[in-house]
């Protein structure tokens, strides 16, 4: 039986009323449990050949292929805003079936990579998405097998051979978005053997195989020839198995873990951080970016308080920092906070 306040008999109404924390704006800010940082933000960019090339992806308003030259302005702009670092996704001047624009020595993103370190130093980290499917002449993140299925095993020293190189180039962090088992222990194995023992490895490890992702197919020119990626992209309806698959990440090396999409997936987001205590982060992927500048640009809804709507959702949820694409207006919008 549940006691009641003698007070409230009197009364008829409960003491306690949560509103009053509500009243003001700074007795509302004194007891936020969730806020937004600068320092939580890392923004996607997409590099591609040419010079003085900005050039919008039609799909998404506002994100632009940039070439090597426009990107460091890019990054310098970004790093003026003191959001902490980009993550870099390439689209090579030719494909083959192996993917090798992915770790040659010339190739996009790791001439971006030195570029950006000969121009900024270590003003920001310049994390490397790490697969191949941006470089593959048939669109699949890895080898084909004569069945032309995705293959797994020799994909993973290709893998490691893009990691390295886009180490030697100066990534700051090596983030393997492929989803083949074992690839993380392969890449830390390669870079532990060339004496990169501290240089991080951010696991996309917790990557569903989303619709969400139609937008970045058209930024990255990286769609499927053929088929899709459900053989080694997790299935949608599966919530308990991201959780072997991050703890599998651990054990081979991986130190952030990273989950994607973000806002459909905070429920895994939430269970990943009740259950391990690294660093988590997310991705606030092509498709949720394109829905909201969608909807704003119809006037259907305004936009900047569902960005920061949809930021502290990823935040509550469990992430440390997340990966946007609205990084600079987030950065501009907590500034004037």
């Amino acid at each position: 039986m549940i006691q009641r306040d003698p007070a409230e008999a009197t009364t008829g109404f409960p003491r306690r009323r949560p509103r009053r924390l509500r009243m003001k704006p700074a007795v509302r800010d004194l007891v936020r449990e969730t806020s937004l940082q600068v320092d939580d933000l890392i923004y996607p960019l997409f590099v591609c050949p040419g010079e003085r090339v900005r050039k919008e992806v039609p799909s998404m308003p506002g994100v632009y292929n940039l070439s090597v030259d426009e990107l460091v302005e890019e990054c310098r702009a970004v790093a003026d805003l003191g959001i902490p670092g980009v993550i870099l996704f390439g689209l090579p001047e030719s494909k083959d079936e192996a993917g090798s624009g992915a770790w040659i020595e010339d190739g996009i993103v790791q001439r971006a990579l030195r570029a950006i370190k000969a121009a900024l130093g270590d003003r920001l980290l310049l994390i490397a998405d790490t697969c191949l499917c941006e470089y593959t002449s048939h669109g699949h993140c890895g080898v084909l097998s004569a069945e032309g299925q995705v293959a797994n095993d020799p994909t993973l020293e290709l893998l490691a051979r893009t990691a390295l190189s886009q180490a030697r180039a100066g990534a700051d962090v090596i983030a393997p978005s492929d989803m083949m088992d074992g690839r993380v222990g392969v890449i830390r194995e390669t870079l532990d053997a060339h004496g990169m023992t501290d240089l991080p490895i951010l696991a996309y490890a917790v990557k569903y195989a989303s619709a969400f992702y139609g937008p970045f197919r058209d930024a990255a020119q990286g769609a499927p020839k053929f088929g899709d990626r459900k053989s080694h992209q997790m299935d949608p309806g599966n919530a308990r198995e991201a959780l072997e698959e991050a703890r599998q990440d651990l054990l081979e090396g991986a130190d952030v873990l990273m989950v994607k999409p973000a806002m459909p997936y905070l429920d895994v987001l939430a269970s990943l951080r009740r259950t391990f205590s690294v660093p988590l982060a997310a991705y606030q992927v092509s498709g949720e970016y394109a829905m909201i500048r969608a909807a704003a640009l119809n006037g259907w809804l305004d936009e900047e308080r569902i960005i920061w709507e949809a930021a502290l959702a990823i935040k509550r949820a469990g992430a440390d920092f997340y990966l946007t694409y609205f990084a600079p207006r987030l950065a501009r919008m907590i500034q004037r906070r």
